[in-house]
Parts: C-alpha cells; sequence; structure tokens
C-alpha cells in the first residue's frame, strides 16, 4: 500500500466527518469535543484549524483512498500530535505510517501526544515513533461517561 500525506482538501471533510461519528472510534479515543456529535461546529472547527498557519495538518490517504488525517498543533514547547485513522483501515501499519511521516514534517521538540490508558493500539503506534509515556491524568471521556485514565506521552528527540 501507498500510504502519503497530502494537504486537506474540502472533499476530505466527508470522510472526517464520518470517522469522527463512528461510536466505536469516539470509544477508543474516548474525550471527545462537541464537533464530534455536530456537524455545523465540525464544519466550523475544521474551518480554524485549516486557516491556522500555526498547525501542521495532513490527509492520510492510501492508493488515492482518504483513511484518515495526522496534525500537530498548539504553542512551542506544548505542541501536541493527534491522528485518526478509519476503522476499515486499522490494523495495517498505517497510523504509525502516517505519525512517523508527519514527525518529518514537524521538526519542534518536544512534541506531545496523549491516548486513553486502554488504547493499546494509540500508544503503541506513539511508542513505536519514539514516544515515551511521560505521566498520567484523569479525564471526564464524554463518548464513555466516566472519566478515564490518559496516558501523556513526550517526543524529545529528533526523527531519522
Amino acid at each position: 500500500m501507498g500510504m502519503v500525506l497530502r494537504e486537506v482538501r474540502d472533499s476530505d471533510l466527508d470522510v472526517f466527518w464520518e470517522q469522527f461519528t463512528d461510536p466505536e472510534i469516539q470509544y477508543m479515543t474516548a474525550v471527545t469535543r462537541a464537533y464530534h456529535y455536530d456537524r455545523a461546529r465540525f464544519d466550523t472547527h475544521w474551518a480554524k484549524v485549516r486557516s491556522d498557519p500555526a498547525v501542521t495538518l495532513r490527509t492520510v490517504e492510501v492508493d488515492g483512498v482518504v483513511v484518515g488525517h495526522a496534525a500537530v498543533f498548539g504553542p512551542p514547547q506544548e505542541r501536541e500530535v493527534t491522528y485518526l485513522i478509519g476503522r476499515a483501515h486499522w490494523g495495517h501499519g498505517l497510523a504509525t505510517q502516517a505519525l512517523s511521516a508527519l514527525l518529518r514534517l514537524e521538526d519542534t521538540r518536544p512534541l506531545h501526544g496523549a491516548a486513553v490508558a486502554d488504547n493499546a493500539g494509540s500508544l503503541r503506534v506513539m511508542e513505536k515513533c519514539g514516544f515515551t509515556a511521560t505521566g498520567r491524568i484523569r479525564e471526564f471521556a464524554d463518548a464513555r461517561g466516566e472519566e478515564v485514565d490518559l496516558v501523556l506521552l513526550t517526543l524529545d528527540r529528533p526523527v531519522g
């Protein structure tokens, strides 16, 4: 499979919306925001993100098919990674490939990430890409209706 990161196109947003509203993805992500449940808020959020020059945002595409997105956002010293691969494409190493490619585009260090403690797949993706666990916090997860443990991770070194 040929995975590429490319600029986000308007047509990608429908795929992203489907992914964000997938109940299983919401459960695995756990900590959701209002825009995960309301298309108007989703569109407003994505317009803001896409217009922010401080955000590195890419669509993850495999053989011409949009499978997800990956991004880095936030101020220096607090920059954070996020990524999402559609459920139909889980188990093929695409999140690891996408995050690795994103880290080559973003040279700011440290970079931070977080995943719910029972999301072993996402934790493993970040570990494979050089992130190390640096702490834990409890946060309320709307998608689960309860507090969850989030593992905080940090990448201090350049990717090479």
